[in-house]
């Protein structure tokens, strides 16, 4: 792209063509990739649904409006993070992820063609080379993000997921595509990545029985985005993503803002 940069941190950004931060992120596209919380936000079978209730709306006694309402999530449903310690022994859990590691380059891979020719589709290393051979080699601190294009079946849950059932039943029947644990590997051991994520309820694909891909990038230290939408408005390169949790004490995952920064 003709403005590529760096963000430094979260206060301290440089662009090629221009010096001030602040002028740079204020004059720069914010993509939002998170979808919203509420009554249809999709969750692993066996968990439990997205609740929002009231707990005042109104007028007071006093005269003056007020709102307040309270919610319940399980950790991992709708966008979320998965903090290291959700598949690793002894990793980080959500507070002790560093800031640094919540932001970084943008590498988008889109997979949509042959997701839409095989739901149970896997993203191979083959992918990431043929990305690279027309982007140059991932740079070192990016955050990929896996543009399957399930992202618009969001409002269907059977296009979605595969399946309408839940507990055990629906498990057995999800379908979507994930990311291969032959290509975690290559990436843990190849690139120096933060994190990866994708617009599907789970990095293993839906079928997987034994989360080798999670299993994967937690022992490296790795976090992982799921249920992330509009990856159709990033470029393959020149983003800057900022993925900040909620920062749950003790938590193996949490809700996710993320979101994508590209010059104008």
């Amino acid at each position: 792209m003709k403005n590529l940069f760096i963000f430094l941190s979260l206060a301290f950004f440089v662009s090629c063509s221009a010096d001030d931060p602040a002028e740079i992120l204020s004059s720069a596209k914010w993509i939002d990739l998170t979808h919203d919380f509420d009554t249809n936000t999709v969750y692993w079978p066996k968990d439990e649904p997205y609740r929002h209730d009231t707990v005042f709306y109104g007028l007071t006694e006093k005269g003056y409006f007020y709102s307040s309402f309270k919610f319940s999530a399980e950790e991992h449903g709708g966008t979320h993070f998965d903090a290291p310690v959700h598949f690793g022994q002894g990793q980080k859990f959500i507070h002790q992820v560093p800031v640094e590691q919540l932001h970084g380059p943008g590498v988008v891979l889109d997979v949509t063609r042959q997701a839409a020719d095989n739901r149970d589709y896997l993203v191979s290393v083959a992918d990431f080379e043929k990305w690279e051979g027309a982007h140059g080699k991932i740079p070192h601190g990016a955050i990929i993000l896996l543009n399957t294009g399930f992202g618009k079946y969001w409002e269907d849950h059977l296009k979605y997921t595969g399946t309408l059932k839940t507990g055990e039943e629906g498990v057995a029947e999800l379908h979507f595509p994930g990311l291969d644990p032959g290509a975690a590997r290559w990436l843990v051991e190849n690139r120096n990545i933060k994190a990866i994520g994708l617009d599907t309820p789970s990095i293993d694909y839906g079928q997987s029985k034994d989360f080798q891909t999670h299993r994967i990038l937690c022992a490296a230290g790795l976090t992982m985005y799921e249920n992330v939408t509009n990856l159709e408005q990033v470029p393959a390169t020149g983003a800057y993503i900022v993925a900040l949790p909620m920062k749950i004490k003790g938590g193996s995952g949490a809700p996710l803002r993320i979101v994508a920064i590209v010059g104008k």
